[in-house]
């Protein structure tokens, strides 16, 4: 079974035990799971579950995975950003590492 879920703007494909990578948004001391109810869709062997827009009562569990130092807040590689202007001298680079948080995937229900 697969879902499709909408994050941040995003529409993400999930099936359990898969890891998804998602925005960072504020949690509460201690949470260690994420429950997706933007559902757009649920699919599997039988006729897929439309959603219009969002499928009812369905959701997506899953629990968060910390890095190896216990944070909850995973950076991706880095990306570097470059301005450059030719024969005018003008040149800029800056840095960048994109911030988010690991879901493991471990329930999709239907409601």
């Amino acid at each position: 079974m697969y879902a499709i879920v909408e994050d941040g703007g995003t529409q993400i494909k999930v099936e359990e035990g898969a890891l998804i990578d998602v925005a960072i948004r504020d949690l509460d001391d201690g949470q260690t799971d994420l429950v997706f109810d933007r559902v757009l869709l649920i699919g599997g062997k039988k006729t897929p579950s439309l959603g219009r827009p969002y499928v009812d009562g369905a959701s997506v569990a899953g629990e968060l995975i910390p890095t190896r130092d216990g944070e909850l807040v995973h950076k991706a590689e880095k990306i570097d950003v470059i301005k450059f202007r030719r024969r005018k001298g003008y040149r800029r680079k800056a840095g960048h590492r994109q911030r988010f948080l690991r879901v493991k995937i471990t329930k999709i229900s239907k409601g």
